[in-house]
């Protein structure tokens, strides 16, 4: 995390781009708090003028059995 700061991502928005923080069970409500701390370790940004990323949702809605239906496939395909 701290090297992708050092090489220019000075905002969550672009961590979160590269590394894909924030995008866990959680929805970054508890790590990007920390990514913000680090940010203003290694830059300088205090943690309180960083812009939270607005959380969106997917490009195209998924039902749920699709989402577990790949591991079904690649299970079928193996027998």
């Amino acid at each position: 995390m701290r090297r992708v700061i050092r090489m220019g991502y000075h905002s969550l928005e672009a961590v979160k781009r590269v590394l894909r923080t924030g995008m866990g069970h959680c929805q970054g409500r508890g790590c990007l708090k920390l990514v913000a701390r680090l940010i203003q370790e290694e830059t300088g940004i205090p943690a309180s003028e960083q812009k939270m990323p607005r959380p969106r949702p997917p490009l195209k809605p998924l039902a749920l059995g699709l989402l577990g239906a790949y591991e079904d496939e690649v299970r079928s395909s193996k027998d």
